[in-house]
């Protein structure tokens, strides 16, 4: 997810129906620049050479009935968009979703020209990326209770799964070594810093209920398949525990 803020105005983008590395490249409806949808980068247009990079934003994968039990002021766009009935937005676990098929396939529809055999081609990875440095972790690390606590370029982050139905999320994590605290399901995820101090994991921050107000930021990261990942970042590692 990124800010669509360039050069402090807010501009509209869309789909442009092109690919660059099996990865859609957006628009932007006011110089019509195509824009690299993976990195947030200009491709093909007048902006190319300026320079200019979209901001990611980080983002929240839950559960609606816990999304708006904590916001329920929420506004949601409406599947009746006049453009494809509603049944064509079925869940991606049914085997009538727009890709299922796809998601099961070992290798892609078209051509990818950069491919490493490190792991399986679609093996989905979270990937951080800090200036020249990349690197990706299999979601298989993430099943069960598992927190990794780690040093990417010189900034020490803490990254886990935010609960059953929730993604994988990157913090800050200052000076601090993180374990997972025991919950039930449904509670917000704790984690429990080498002092014994209880953290809870915020949309945004890690926040610590030791009452200090102390923060931690999220992290911007991304979710991707592997062939994805080191199609835009060949100089990636791989984390292993």
């Amino acid at each position: 997810m990124y800010s669509t803020i360039i050069d402090g105005e807010r501009v509209q983008f869309g789909t442009s129906g092109f690919l660059y590395r099996s990865n859609k490249l957006m628009f932007d409806r006011k110089t019509e620049t195509l824009w690299n949808q993976f990195r947030g980068v200009p491709a093909v247009g007048q902006l190319v050479g300026s320079g200019m990079e979209l901001e990611v934003l980080p983002m929240t994968l839950t559960v609606w009935s816990e999304w708006v039990a904590e916001h329920p002021d929420t506004t949601v766009l409406d599947l009746d968009t006049g453009i494809y009935p509603e049944d064509a937005y079925a869940p991606e676990a049914q085997n009538d979703s727009a890709y299922f098929g796809y998601r099961f396939q070992k290798d892609t529809i078209f051509p990818v020209p950069e491919q490493s055999a490190d792991l399986a081609t679609k093996e989905q990875v979270f990937g951080l990326a800090f200036g020249e440095e990349a690197r990706a972790y299999p979601l298989s690390l993430f099943d069960g209770r598992s927190v990794i606590n780690d040093t990417l370029a010189g900034r020490a982050v803490v990254i886990f799964a935010a609960g059953e139905a929730a993604g994988v999320r990157a913090y800050e994590r200052g000076g601090h070594v993180f374990t997972r605290s025991p919950s039930t399901p449904g509670q917000a995820v704790t984690l429990t810093d080498e002092n014994g101090v209880a953290w809870q994991a915020g949309e945004n921050a890690l926040v610590s209920l030791d009452g200090s107000g102390e923060t931690l930021k999220q992290v911007s990261s991304r979710d991707s398949y592997w062939f994805g990942w080191y199609a835009f970042y060949p100089h990636t590692d791989i984390f292993s525990p």
